[in-house]
């Protein structure tokens, strides 16, 4: 069979988002468990090759999570700002889902005898925006992503994300 038509994926940025330990809101009536997670900080750089180029520090953001009735899943809805190294501010967002397994349990937990994760059960749809030119094309631009926690004794959660670029 042919893959004539279907997209490809081009690799465009490496993301670390550094997080805070989520805060239980609990209950609401519109979805069920809401939780929210809090960003310390983290980075996005681009691939090498890739264009636009991004070299950026993660300024401020946060994750409204909110678990599937199942259990089986957790819904991210983030919203963050990004500041570049010259001083060029990108605001974006991302929705996506997470399969929740034993070891994302632990993560989520806190537990001290959490590991870092794989990637493949997390997966989201990145958009971004900005105000400089160089940049403007990141706007027209589909991308998603898959992501993983990365676990290391007496450091906060590392959320590593692969994003790629949607392309013909």
């Amino acid at each position: 069979m042919s893959s004539t038509g279907f997209p490809n994926l081009v690799p465009a940025f490496t993301m670390h988002v550094i997080i805070n330990p989520p805060l239980t809101v609990g209950n609401v009536s519109s979805s069920g468990s809401l939780s929210v997670i809090t960003f310390a900080g983290g980075s996005m750089k681009s691939e090498p090759g890739f264009s636009p180029a991004v070299d950026a520090e993660i300024t401020s953001g946060a994750d409204l999570i909110r678990a599937d009735p199942s259990g089986k899943h957790v819904r991210l809805d983030v919203r963050s700002l990004m500041k570049d190294k010259r001083g060029c501010l990108i605001n974006f967002t991302y929705t996506g889902y997470i399969e929740v397994t034993p070891a994302v349990m632990k993560v989520f937990a806190g537990s001290p005898d959490a590991v870092s994760t794989e990637f493949g059960n997390s997966f989201c749809h990145f958009t971004f925006e900005t105000g400089d030119e160089d940049l403007k094309p990141l706007e027209n631009g589909k991308y998603v992503a898959a992501g993983r926690f990365i676990i290391e004794k007496g450091k906060p959660v590392d959320v590593e994300y692969k994003i790629s670029k949607v392309v013909k």
